[in-house]
């Protein structure tokens, strides 16, 4: 929310004058990225570059091809609708509270994957679209409950698990491509949705399958966090890259 960016950094700067110290301006995705770098331990082991990221949230799909912490390209994103936000739409037509990614994830481990069939978009490249995929859902439930009204309810574990396979499906096949494409050895994962069972176990079993050295963060920073933003500040920092004074902030921005 634009409102709550600029008091924060109104506040910041005003820190920053009174302290005299600089500041630093930090792109919350770079965090996501880099949180594969906190290390809470001397031995923790982190990616080495290049690497590819799969970062998924309720705001941002992209497949970021990471060359070093200040060197990042998108290589694909949505063209619409990120996977979090196909996740909280679908649970809340079904009912569900927000954010509905974690109940669509509980629901998922007890149903049946196969029993739903969605649509799946076919897009050019390595960018993702999950608006087709929605509508499909919505119609999917649409037409069943004019015959059923308590179709969801009798098949809320079952619509849970399939649409989490096509969401799973969508994001794995671009990531395959991704892949092939730069010849990385590395996967890393990053976003709220990272911290979804079903992709996580996807991720894994598919860097285990072709042989690549996977990362999958810690469920205590996949979502927005102060760890992700400071690590994200410190690379910066150790750079010197230090904030003007007249820089505002952006709700939106690509890494």
């Amino acid at each position: 929310l634009l409102g709550s960016l600029h008091v924060g950094t109104s506040f910041a700067k005003g820190l920053s004058l009174g302290l005299r110290v600089p500041i630093v301006d930090v792109n919350h995705l770079h965090g996501h990225v880099l949180s594969h770098f906190i290390r809470r331990e001397e031995t923790d082991v982190v990616p080495e570059y290049p690497f590819l990221c799969l970062l998924v949230s309720g705001g941002n799909s992209q497949l970021i091809l990471v060359r070093n912490y200040n060197d990042m390209e998108i290589l694909g994103r949505t063209i619409d609708d990120a996977a979090g936000e196909a996740f909280d739409k679908c649970a809340k037509v079904m009912g569900l509270p927000y954010p509905g990614g974690p109940h669509i994830d509980r629901l998922a481990a007890e149903g049946d994957a196969s029993k739903f069939k969605f649509a799946k978009p076919h897009i050019p490249g390595l960018d993702y679209s999950f608006s087709g995929l929605k509508t499909s859902f919505l119609y999917t439930l649409r037409d069943n409950v004019k015959l059923d009204p308590d179709f969801i309810e009798k098949n809320l574990a079952d619509l849970a698990a399939s649409l989490q396979h096509t969401i799973i499906d969508i994001l794995m096949d671009k990531l395959d491509k991704a892949v092939k494409q730069t010849g990385v050895r590395t996967v890393a994962i990053g976003g709220g949705v990272s911290a979804n069972s079903g992709v996580r176990d996807a991720v894994a079993a598919y860097c285990q399958r072709r042989g690549l050295t996977a990362f999958i963060p810690p469920r205590l920073f996949t979502t927005d966090n102060a760890a992700m933003v400071a690590i994200a500040g410190y690379y910066k920092y150790i750079d010197r890259i230090f904030c003007c004074y007249d820089q505002v902030p952006y709700a939106r921005v690509g890494v």
